[in-house]
């Protein structure tokens, strides 16, 4: 009996860790056969390059798709994502998948749910269901509706779809992988590498051993002309905090470029003692470094899951994980530099916080290869109600 083709498509850095257990699952399983697709800003230097920690992780990458179109702004996502339409479609003319998996809810993932579902590939959306802000709500959403089998990551998320109209009999809670690797983590989470060190990055050399925290601030699709201004106001928060401060670079989004731009900006005039920059980081390395930090701040979806299931302290901030579903772990707060401020210590020296399983316990990747082995194939359906 010849395997199940099953082509995973992963177009920026947070869809790998997104992914990273089921891949190892997926290539391991006796019934299935791993296709994997590096697309978009996965495949680009300034995003942090997550192709080359892909290949290091001993995957295959069978097809590499550039289609990024410059610009960081609603536009060009807008031609990004009909270019991945394009080049996607082609890729799977080729490589005739007998499922596609779309990840999640970047902007450009509909590419990837347009270019299987035209094409009577079956398609499988990991992670639908769930609530957030910005161009995400309604991509998820869309990718929901273009998906023939649905692997959520909470009981929430499954309610969620079936009152979209999916049949429940494909739609199955499996949790989020990435949940897996902070399983790991939590195992063993001593930390034994410098960031610095083993990544390079920009700015001082840091006397983190004795305490630091995480920012990884992302613009906002639909408040994209406020990017810069709104990052300068946590770069403000945080220099005058003067904790030692690990910070990230933005996706890449409608309002990337102002992000960035306010972060060299502030970089280079202001010139902060306690901030040190980095592009991108391996997942489980990444991982260790929040667990074992005294907080994240911004405003990205780890702090909503990984975080919630490590028991880290985050201060969330503005509209972008608008009324996703949360732990304790989180402190919201708005775009405003005292708010930021009082944030941070707030959480820092909270001692209530405790882990949550919300997302998953933490076998996510098995559960996903097991069904994609045995439920059918479909690439048909009709809405239940």
């Amino acid at each position: 009996m010849s395997k199940r083709k099953i082509c995973v498509v992963i177009t920026a850095r947070p869809s790998y860790s997104r992914i990273k257990t089921a891949l190892k699952a997926i290539d391991n399983h006796p019934k299935l056969e791993l296709q994997l697709v590096v697309a978009g800003s996965a495949l680009l230097g300034r995003y942090g390059n997550a192709v080359d920690f892909i290949e290091n992780d001993g995957f295959k990458v069978n097809e590499k798709v550039f289609m990024v179109l410059e610009g960081e702004n609603p536009t060009s996502m807008a031609k990004t994502t009909g270019l991945g339409v394009m080049e996607l479609s082609t890729v799977f003319y080729n490589l005739q998948p007998d499922a596609v998996i779309t990840i999640a809810d970047r902007f450009e993932t509909i590419a990837t749910s347009i270019a299987a579902s035209y094409q009577n590939i079956p398609l499988i959306h990991i992670q639908g269901g769930e609530v957030t802000g910005n161009i995400d709500e309604k991509v998820r959403h869309a990718n929901t509706k273009l998906a023939d089998i649905h692997l959520v990551a909470s009981e929430d998320a499954k309610q969620r779809v079936m009152k979209m109209g999916e049949d429940e009999n494909f739609v199955i809670n499996t949790g989020c992988p990435s949940i897996d690797l902070a399983k790991t983590i939590k195992e063993n989470p001593t930390i034994n590498f410098n960031p610095i060190e083993k990544y390079g990055g920009v700015g001082e050399n840091l006397n983190w051993q004795s305490g630091y925290i995480v920012v990884m601030q992302h613009p906002v699709t639909t408040e994209y002309e406020k990017a810069k201004e709104d990052v300068i106001k946590t770069l403000e928060a945080v220099d005058e905090l003067d904790i030692p401060t690990f910070w990230f670079w933005p996706n890449v989004d409608a309002g990337s470029d102002g992000t960035s731009n306010g972060i060299r900006t502030f970089r280079e005039l202001q010139k902060p003692k306690n901030i040190h920059f980095f592009k991108n980081m391996e997942p489980h390395d990444f991982l260790t470094l929040l667990k074992n930090s005294q907080c994240l701040i911004g405003n990205s979806s780890v702090g909503i899951r990984e975080c919630s299931y490590l028991g880290v302290p985050v201060v969330n901030i503005g509209t972008r994980q608008n009324k996703r579903l949360r732990g304790s772990n989180v402190l919201d707060v708005t775009y405003d530099k005292i708010a930021i401020k009082n944030g941070i210590m707030t959480q820092i020296s909270n001692s209530k916080i405790v882990a949550e399983t919300i997302y998953g316990d933490g076998d996510s990747g098995e559960k996903i290869a097991a069904v994609l082995a045995e439920i059918p194939l479909i690439f048909h359906k009709t809405i239940q109600y």
